[in-house]
């Protein structure tokens, strides 16, 4: 993977992004609050890394993904992609965006429209974004398909024919046949066997290399992030808590929720799975009625009287964090 030292072209800069969603309650569904899925995130993404995106369920990254793509649209901040801000465009200046980046849900089952053919669902965007001719079409498809790993016989066939694994390649092929710059992985191997998942975490290497691709990579399993991931964010009930290189977030963590994150990740040694390992205690909190202070101290166990009443900030270093006491 590339050095961040290698990478000083921004693609794709988040700053300080808000998407919140209404609570409705009563009988008009009128709202009563808000629940901020993503409160004031700043990213920057580079030329052809893979910056991973970690935490609980619930936690807001996958509304960082959507907003990225503008399948929601954020309540406040800013979203560039390569230097230009979309994140108001109208639906027509957001076509041609859309071809530049591409996203990769985590239901392969749901992500497929189940009448069209393979071929349909690969030979569409081409089509309607004018980058193939009908003619050149079929052979198209069938080099999507060789670059995903599938026969070319697959292009002739339903969704329902398919494996997970199988289905989740096509989604993939999918993505490419845009030849997008920035492809946002939302959770792409969750639903998916663990041998499965390891074989398209390799395919999303290989592409990336063959391709120049970079990735935004959202998870909640550890495991995927640090084996694709040049960079990490962590991310907890709509914050960024740390952020930082694959390798020393994985070494050394500083916040207390990613090193608890991390003791929660059982290593496929079967000698290390005996080891007594740190867990998080206790639900995360309602998101719609955030704690004050640190949102994190309701189950940290380093909390003291200031994480009660005062909010920390990310720090702006290379290993940054959000914590009033990070860990050596």
């Amino acid at each position: 993977m590339m050095a961040r030292e290698a990478m000083p072209k921004p693609m794709l800069q988040i700053e300080n992004l808000k998407t919140y969603y209404p609570v409705r309650r009563g009988l008009f569904g009128r709202a009563s609050g808000f629940v901020k899925a993503v409160d004031d995130v700043s990213l920057t993404l580079y030329e052809g890394e893979t910056l991973g995106l970690v935490g609980e369920s619930g936690c807001g990254k996958s509304s960082i993904g959507r907003s990225v793509v503008r399948l929601e649209r954020p309540h406040a901040g800013r979203v560039l992609f390569e230097g230009e801000d979309i994140t108001h465009v109208s639906q027509s200046e957001l076509r041609p965006v859309r071809q530049r980046i591409q996203m990769v849900f985590q239901d392969p089952y749901a992500s497929l429209h189940p009448r069209m053919r393979i071929f349909d669902t690969l030979a569409e965007p081409m089509i309607a974004h004018r980058l193939a001719k009908r003619g050149d079409v079929q052979a198209e498809v069938e080099r999507l398909l060789q670059l995903v790993g599938l026969p070319r016989a697959a292009a002739h066939r339903y969704p329902h024919e398919f494996s997970g694994g199988q289905k989740q390649r096509i989604g993939i092929a999918r993505a490419l046949s845009l030849k997008p710059k920035l492809i946002v992985c939302d959770e792409p191997v969750s639903a998916l066997d663990v041998s499965i998942q390891a074989q398209i975490l390799g395919l999303l290497q290989d592409l990336q290399e063959e391709l120049k691709l970079t990735y935004l990579f959202i998870a909640h399993g550890i495991g995927a992030v640090k084996q694709v991931s040049t960079r990490v964010a962590v991310m907890y009930l709509g914050r960024i808590v740390e952020l930082a290189p694959s390798e020393s977030l994985f070494r050394q963590p500083r916040h207390p929720y990613t090193k608890l994150l991390l003791g929660a990740y059982h290593p496929p040694d079967p000698l290390l799975r005996g080891m007594d390992r740190p867990i998080i205690r206790g639900d995360m909190p309602d998101p719609s009625r955030l704690p004050p202070g640190c949102r994190f101290h309701t189950r940290c166990p380093y909390a003291r009287e200031r994480c009660r009443g005062e909010d920390p900030s990310l720090t702006n270093d290379e290993h940054a964090v959000a914590c009033h006491y990070p860990l050596a």
